[in-house]
């Protein structure tokens, strides 16, 4: 019980001073009463008692500064436990993100291998890398190199799923610059970087672009070409987008390249080596898929059979490398002259060719190949330095009048092209 009560009486500061001030109290008034010496032990008493309060009070003090350190120690670990706690939560975010844009760079990898159009590819590749980045208005640009020329030629681009009309077709001053030295390009804004003079360079197309990221697409030591995506406002990529574009555009490259070579390959399974047109094989399984498409659409559609008159003088007179001259102007122009999408132009054999013109009735084919046939005369060729001219013979027939079947259809334009040669030659004959 006494314990206890010291106990009470040291924790709170008003009890010590009442029970120190009490007996004095008391003793003020025994001395005042009783006895006047009594005096001199109470001043005593007095200062013993003043020099206890002032040593508690510094301690007291002294406590109390303390524990006000220790308090504000306290604070400052938890706010530096908090800012780890927030530093970790935001790291395991940015793994999380970082995993889940890996995970769809596998899957975009994927759908990449399961493509054999150039076409298709390029689009999936371009998606891919929309949707991993996840911007609404970013526009993203894919541009390869042309095979012969090896200039940039716009393949892909797109902003919020759909096409952009872009007016420069073959790169601005940036898609240059990363061409020319192969590295990855940065532009957090186009209006305050150093590398390049704002005032000269214009998109060109009327489009925004104050910042971007572009990456070369290798594969080994080739470029086929580049990726880019840029956006209207300033500071908007960084260098992980940059590093992370980097890292797609290798695989990128990989697939668009091996589509490439698979096209090409397909192409030269189909089309002759020196001309570049199609080949017989080829016009043979077009034909027949026209005639059946023909009794569903119920259109019609012409056949022309064209023969270089007098080529066999050529190659007599010039040499069998002039006549190859001759067939493979010939073929441009043919190819230039029948360049809707649909149509086939073919090397036939030698020196025919053969051209199917699809939705086309025969008397528009016979005007055609009237035109070209006066394209072909007019046309001047140069055959060791001496300028000559050539004249070509037309069979013109026409599906479903002139024949019912594929075999038919190529009699009927053959008999049309032997009568045209029969009958002094440059000139077209429909059956």
């Amino acid at each position: 019980m006494i314990k206890r009560l010291k106990q009470q009486l040291s924790s709170s500061p008003y009890l010590l001073v009442l029970s120190l001030f009490l007996p004095l109290i008391g003793f003020f008034i025994y001395a005042n009463f009783y006895s006047s010496r009594f005096f001199i032990a109470l001043i005593l008493s007095l200062v013993v008692e003043i020099g206890y309060l002032v040593f508690g009070y510094m301690h007291l003090t002294s406590r109390q500064s303390a524990l006000s350190l220790e308090k504000q120690d306290y604070r400052e670990r938890l706010n530096l436990l908090e800012a780890e706690i927030q530093r970790e939560r935001q790291t395991n975010e940015a793994l999380r993100q970082k995993i889940a844009s890996y995970l769809q760079l596998k899957e975009l990898t994927e759908r990449l291998g399961l493509s054999f159009s150039l076409t298709e590819t390029a689009a999936t590749f371009c998606r891919g890398i929309h949707a991993v980045y996840g911007g609404q208005n970013n526009t993203v640009i894919l541009y390869l190199f042309r095979p012969r020329t090896r200039e940039l030629s716009l393949t892909v681009s797109f902003c919020e799923n759909n096409p952009v009309l872009l007016k420069v077709r073959n790169g601005d001053f940036y898609d240059r610059w990363v061409v020319k030295n192969t590295k990855p390009l940065l532009v957090e804004d186009t209006k305050n970087d150093f590398r390049f003079d704002a005032d000269k360079i214009s998109a060109g197309d009327g489009r925004m672009v104050r910042s971007l990221i572009s990456a070369p697409l290798l594969v080994g030591e080739k470029s086929i070409g580049i990726v880019r995506m840029d956006r209207a406002n300033e500071h908007h990529f960084t260098t992980d987008d940059l590093r992370f574009l980097t890292t797609i555009a290798g695989p990128g490259a990989v697939a668009l390249e091996n589509v490439q070579l698979y096209e090409r390959v397909q192409e030269l399974a189909v089309r002759d080596s020196l001309t570049g047109l199609f080949l017989r094989r080829y016009l043979m399984d077009r034909l027949s898929d026209e005639i059946s498409g023909h009794f569903r659409r119920q259109g019609a559609f012409s056949f022309l059979m064209i023969d270089l008159d007098h080529f066999k003088k050529y190659n007599d007179r010039f040499g069998h490398t002039a006549g190859d001259i001759v067939l493979r102007t010939v073929g441009a122009m043919l190819a230039e002259m029948f360049r809707n999408p649909a149509d086939v132009v073919c090397r036939y054999g030698g020196e025919e060719f053969a051209v199917l013109l699809p939705d086309c009735p025969k008397e528009k084919g016979l005007d055609l190949a009237q035109q070209f046939r006066k394209d072909i005369e007019a046309q001047t060729i140069v055959l060791r330095r001496e300028k000559t001219r050539i004249t070509v013979s037309v069979g013109v027939a026409g599906f479903p009048g002139d024949a019912h079947g594929r075999d038919e259809l190529i009699q009927k334009a053959d008999a049309a092209l032997y009568k045209a040669k029969s009958n002094g030659r440059n000139q077209v004959v429909g059956v």
